[in-house]
């Protein structure tokens, strides 16, 4: 290898670890953007729906782009393609934020992405009792040493905060849960359509879903939210829904999935940051420690995946 070619490719992969870092970061920020627009009179199935009406344009667009491909002119979408793009944009992008949403009004920024990170985890354990696929023990202990940190983090959260602690978790583990579900079935449509085409379409599934069911649930009047609102759900729509997306697929073309997820790790690190710097949640050994516990974990998985 020529120095020539040796400078291209490190700049691509200095490129791709820090177009990596920064979709881990805004994603992250969601949360803290949801945690600041609930100091505002604003409910779950409202500020969901703005940051979907948002993100919609957007994600069509993205749409609209992966359709003038060639590889998608050479492939159009068949009726088990949209059966399977709608059902995947209801449960993994839809279902998965409302649950994450309603459960950010009880617990803190830090311990719902803790939970969240479970997701390569989760995808194990659906694999194992969907599919029987094999869990050996380096991966069991992995989940082992994850689920300690998420319980250690999770108790002294209880102690601080009171028991609805309690329910605010659980909604966002099955928040975890039903974006892990996605995964696993989105596997085989990701290699048929690709996965800026699946993205989009789902995506704009998902946005559908939320505005519908604010069309359905709540009274026209509800949409006269603080201005305060607006603008976090205009935030939470560009930075912190559609750019990361647009991020980590570029970050996966340069550097592989392997490292992207292992450089994914800096998330939950980011949100607890960002959590003590501006929602002033509190910042201490116990939640150090869980955090090193769920990292750890993850990247015992991410690892054996790799290999």
């Amino acid at each position: 290898m020529t120095p020539a070619v040796q400078s291209t490719t490190a700049k691509v992969h200095r490129a791709g670890v820090l177009l990596a870092i920064a979709g881990a970061i805004a994603f992250s920020g969601k949360a803290i953007i949801v945690k600041l627009a609930y100091q505002h009179p604003v409910d779950a199935a409202t500020l969901i729906m703005y940051r979907m009406l948002f993100a919609l344009p957007l994600f069509l667009l993205m749409a609209w782009w992966a359709e003038r491909q060639p590889s998608a002119r050479g492939q159009p979408l068949t009726r088990r393609d949209l059966a399977g793009i709608v059902g995947l944009g209801f449960l993994g992008y839809y279902l998965s934020s409302y649950l994450d949403f309603l459960g950010l009004q009880y617990v803190s920024a830090g311990l719902e992405r803790l939970i969240l990170y479970l997701n390569p985890t989760l995808v194990l354990v659906l694999g194992w009792v969907l599919f029987r696929r094999p869990l050996n023990v380096r991966r069991v202990l992995a989940m082992a040493v994850s689920y300690s940190g998420i319980l250690l983090v999770f108790g002294h959260e209880v102690m601080w905060a009171g028991g609805q602690v309690a329910l605010g978790a659980t909604l966002v583990f099955l928040s975890a849960l039903t974006y892990s579900l996605y995964l696993i079935y989105s596997g085989e449509m990701v290699k048929r359509l690709g996965s800026l085409r699946l993205v989009g379409w789902a995506s704009t599934v998902a946005c559908l879903c939320c505005i519908t069911q604010f069309a359905l649930l709540r009274p026209l009047e509800a949409a006269w939210v603080p201005t305060p609102v607006i603008a976090l759900s205009v935030l939470n729509a560009v930075v912190c829904t559609v750019a990361p997306v647009l991020l980590v697929m570029m970050a996966l073309e340069r550097i592989g999935p392997g490292l992207t997820s292992q450089t994914g790790m800096i998330g939950p690190m980011s949100t607890i940051a960002m959590g003590a710097w501006i929602l002033d949640e509190p910042l201490n050994a116990w939640i150090g420690v869980g955090t090193l516990l769920v990292l750890g974990g993850v990247f015992m998985v991410s690892r054996q995946g790799a290999k």
